[in-house]
């Protein structure tokens, strides 16, 4: 059996400590210096307008600089970052260029000739997956002799856990992204990132647990000082390591076991060798779902609040980032606007395959919704929100139809809403910002 080797280190110095994982798990061995290498971080979120917590959601500039160090030592010139960012406005041109230059990258470029890229404004090419699964990959990655993946291990509210092979996902384009989320129970959001991988040029997975999150993907979550790296060649064993350090097991995500299967693989690592550390030493529990009530209808925190006449049904693998990033502020928007008296029967109903419930006036969130559900003999009172991603003003008008009188602040500024949570971390010194800046 060929084994595959995992480096496993607790961080403890600037690139002393990612050294130590790369030479473990070979991680640049033989790599030529003539190679032109692609470094994918996963920014999942920027925002322009204020501070917002980045621990555990976003790749330490940190790490970032000693990979691109150590890539310097071998001789390596030809350093591309890339990013396919979560843009609300996908024509947002100026939202890449700041997260970029906020993080250091530019002083990357100064100092080592890095370059930095929008995916969304580079070409994109399409790539047969198997079984029927075409999606649109950014031509810059699939273009490069070598990749460094650089995801955050962390949790993530619909597959789970996110870690190497998920992050790829920030290299297709958006419809493709969208199309992944996809209604076939055959051909779902967990088969689709399975396959996200599997026609990469070599590379290098470092997993980047400096920081690591529960109940990600965002900055919503909740993140602790870990202080771990992992890495790998192979990224399905990186995950699958992650998965346990998550204090997960790689045998209950599905996107791990689809991978596996199509690569296989076992589950139990019997075919991985870790070096290093022990995974047992460092491992820790990470819950990776939001509590809702047993009948899933309502967050937990708004049932406890006595909130009464509407249900906001638990997200499913459908529903796209897109309108995901509103829920959570739509979700608080209605928790202000509760004054004790209850709503009259109201459903917003997100993704695309959730449907109606006779008697109830529902809001359809975001086109797709809209689109599976226009005709449904259920709907006595339809709400929609056609639009894709659903507009903020088009959600307040939807909730104060249906006699939610939200305040329209919240939902009119979510650019600003991070900052509220920055609260949350003063006075913990554990939560350093300058893990996100280069000097």
């Amino acid at each position: 059996m060929i084994k595959h080797t995992v480096g496993l280190v607790r961080y403890e110095t600037p690139l002393e400590s990612v050294r130590r994982v790369v030479d473990l798990a070979g991680g640049l061995a033989h790599l030529p210096s003539s190679s032109k290498v692609f470094i994918k971080p996963n920014i999942v979120f920027w925002t322009r307008t204020v501070n917002f917590p980045k621990w555990g959601v976003i790749t330490t500039s940190r790490v970032i600089e000693d990979m691109v160090i150590l890539l310097k030592e071998r001789g390596v010139d030809d350093i591309t970052i890339g990013e396919g960012m979560v843009l609300y406005d996908p024509k947002d041109k100026e939202t890449p260029p700041h997260a970029f230059d906020s993080l250091g990258y530019n002083a990357l470029n100064k100092r080592y000739g890095v370059k930095c890229m929008n995916v969304h404004e580079r070409p994109f090419e399409t790539v047969d997956l198997g079984d029927g699964i075409e999606l649109k990959f950014n031509a810059d990655i699939l273009q490069s002799d070598f990749v460094v993946n650089v995801p955050v291990l962390k949790t993530h509210a619909q597959t789970k856990v996110s870690l190497g092979i998920k992050n790829i996902k920030g290299m297709l384009s958006i419809t493709s992204r969208r199309k992944c989320h996809s209604a076939d129970p055959e051909r779902d959001l967990h088969l689709h990132v399975s396959r996200l991988a599997d026609k990469l040029p070599p590379a290098f997975t470092l997993l980047d647990g400096i920081y690591t999150l529960e109940r990600g993907p965002g900055f919503d979550g909740k993140p602790r000082r870990s202080n771990i790296l992992a890495g790998s060649h192979d990224m399905l064993s990186a995950d699958m390591v992650g998965t346990l350090l998550l204090g997960l097991s790689p045998s209950d995500i599905p996107y791990l076991v689809h991978a596996a299967a199509n690569h296989s693989r076992p589950t139990d690592l019997s075919d991985v060798e870790v070096r290093g550390e022990k995974v047992e030493d460092l491992a820790a529990p990470h819950q990776y779902a939001f509590q809702y009530n047993e009948s899933g209808t309502l967050p937990i925190q708004m049932e406890r609040m006595g909130i009464q006449g509407v249900q906001y049904p638990k997200y499913d693998s459908t529903i796209c980032t897109y309108c995901s990033v509103i829920t959570g502020p739509i979700l608080a928007s209605i928790a202000y606007a509760w004054k004790g008296r209850p709503w009259n029967d109201v459903e917003v109903l997100t993704g695309k395959i959730m449907k109606p419930t006779p008697g109830k006036k529902t809001i359809l969130l975001g086109r797709c919704l809209y689109q599976a559900n226009k005709n449904h003999p259920n709907i006595d009172d339809m709400i929609a929100i056609k639009s894709c991603p659903p507009s903020p003003d088009a959600v307040i008008k939807a909730l104060h139809e249906a006699g939610i009188d939200v305040n329209p602040t919240m939902l009119q500024n979510l650019d600003k809403v991070p900052a509220f949570l920055m609260q949350r971390y003063e006075g913990k010194p554990e939560f350093d910002e300058s893990f996100f800046k280069i000097e």
